[in-house]
């Protein structure tokens, strides 16, 4: 039974990551979604607003033989603590390629039994991102069909529109 890992900041999660976490448990038994800590982003939500968001959010989406959890350091250690074997990734755009090659080579040099699984996004979310997202709503725009409804509703409480 291989184990996989989904990292990610998502902050906050969009409809983009779960359609990603759905594809991914179509091949994997058992999918951990890795919230990263990540101190040198500048995240609207602190850690375990992200966690417990993400958790409703796919809780919400029915998607079963999910977990949950949040890291921070070298994602390949965290992943052999979990002994997943497994990395997923969403790739949107040729400018994802370019940085997620470098880090699945990364990882592979430093951790070779782990392997990287790439989903290339639905088109109807290839131009989505947590960023556009959080502009959107700091203007007072719908985001509702980007998001799920807990997560729309996080963000209007943290941005007050």
């Amino acid at each position: 039974m291989t184990l996989a890992i989904y990292p990610g900041s998502f902050d906050p999660i969009t409809n983009g990551h779960i359609d990603i976490v759905r594809r991914a448990r179509t091949l994997f038994p058992k999918l951990f979604v890795a919230v990263v800590a990540n101190p040198h982003k500048n995240h609207l939500f602190t850690l375990d607003e992200r966690v417990e968001i993400t958790q409703a959010a796919l809780a919400e989406s029915g998607i079963n033989g999910l977990e949950v959890i949040s890291f921070d350091g070298l994602l390949i250690e965290c992943a052999r603590e979990l002994n997943a074997k497994a990395i997923v990734r969403g790739l949107r755009a040729n400018s994802d390629f370019e940085y997620e090659f470098q880090m699945a080579l990364t990882n592979r040099d430093l951790a070779p039994e782990f392997e990287s699984v790439f989903f290339m996004t639905a088109k109807r979310y290839s131009f989505l991102s947590s960023s556009i997202v959080k502009e959107v709503c700091r203007y007072g725009g719908d985001v509702s069909t980007f998001v799920p409804s807990i997560v729309d509703e996080a963000l209007r409480r943290k941005l007050g529109s």
